[in-house]
Order: structure tokens, then C-alpha cells, then sequence
């Protein structure tokens, strides 16, 4: 089976599509769309681990009154990087109106990926890269193990711009990230049996 791409999609702009470009996309364009190294990522459906995982840190996650917790919206980095990252801690500053749709990397405090089966290999290697190399401080990954999420947790190390691991949070996400984070990661309390 073969889709079809809208005119505009493909080929797309000359030179390939800037981050700019984002905030201009026809109607028609699906609603989660990011960019990476100048290519329009499309996003899968999301799975229920995706979609309870997005609801457990909207809810759980309790900032500092300077910060904020955001969902599925973008970071600029660059002219041709624009990722959606599912969820970022922002200063509460550059949430400037209703119609912000991205970030500045300065402003962003954690961001956190849930891992789809065609999103492992960015989740893993192409984003946490690029949003090191932008100096973005902390980083979460999940991803479904057994049946259950399991959470990577990151920081910056500042002298070399690389993330180092601090953690693999199995069953409870006990951590710090210039405020406490403590989340019961059992899922089972939302599924019906």
C-alpha cells in the first residue's frame, strides 16, 4: 500500500524546510509534526503507554513557580531542528502568549521522550545529541519494558555538553532536577481489567 503526499509535502522547499516554515503549514498538515536536520518528521499514533505516560508527568510534575510543564510543543534549536519533544519543563517567563508554539533552548529546563517503535533510534541517539549540544540541563527517556514504562534519566555535564546518565527509575521515579520529583510509575491504576 502506497500513500500519497500532499503537493506541499513532497518534495517540499528548496533547500528543505526551516524551522520557521513550522508555524505556516497548510490546514491540512497533521497536528504533530517536527523537524530534524531540515526534514518533517510525521508522528505515529500514540500508544496508551504514550498517552498515560504525557497525563502521569501533566499531573505529577510540581515545578517551582518560575517554571511550567508543557506538552507536545517544540524547541528551536537551530534553522533546520525544531523537535516536539512530549513533555518540557519551560520558564514560566517564555510563555509569553496564547499563541507560542516553540521554545528557545535556554528556556527549556527538562525535556522528556516517550519512545514509539519508529521513534527509538531519534529518542536514543539523534535528539539527546541535539538537545545537549543546545545546553538543555536535564533529560528523560522512557520506554515500555516488560509491559511497564521504564524511565532514563539524564543531566548535563557542562564541560563537555553530553548528557551522562543518573538513573534508570523502575515502579517509582525518585529524583532530582533542581526540584524534587517523586512519581509512582504504576500505570495499572488506569487500565480497566
Amino acid at each position: 500500500m502506497t500513500a500519497a503526499f500532499p503537493e506541499w509535502f513532497y518534495p517540499g522547499p528548496a533547500g528543505g524546510w526551516t524551522a520557521d516554515m513550522l508555524d505556516h503549514l497548510p490546514p491540512d498538515a497533521p497536528r504533530h509534526v517536527e523537524l530534524i536536520d531540515g526534514s518533517l518528521i510525521l508522528m505515529s499514533p500514540q500508544t496508551a503507554l504514550h498517552m498515560l505516560m504525557l497525563r502521569l508527568f501533566e499531573q505529577a510534575l510540581t515545578p517551582p513557580d518560575d517554571l511550567i510543564v508543557v506538552r507536545e510543543m517544540t524547541v528551536t534549536l537551530g534553522i533546520r531542528q525544531r523537535p516536539q519533544p512530549d513533555i518540557m519543563v519551560v520558564a514560566r517567563s517564555a510563555l509569553t502568549n496564547l499563541k507560542t508554539t516553540s521554545f528557545s533552548p535556554e528556556d527549556v529546563h527538562l525535556v522528556v521522550e516517550v519512545t514509539s517503535p519508529e521513534s527509538v533510534e531519534r529518542d536514543r541517539s539523534t535528539k539527546p545529541i541535539k538537545y545537549s549540544d543546545a545546553g538543555i540541563r536535564y533529560l528523560w527517556r522512557v520506554e515500555q519494558e516488560n509491559g511497564n514504562p521504564v524511565v532514563y534519566t539524564f543531566e548535563l555535564e557542562p564541560a563537555v555538553r553530553a548528557y551522562v546518565p543518573t538513573g534508570i527509575h523502575r515502579g517509582r521515579l525518585k529524583t532530582g532536577i533542581g526540584f524534587e520529583v517523586d512519581i509512582d510509575l504504576d500505570l495499572g491504576r488506569f487500565i480497566g481489567s
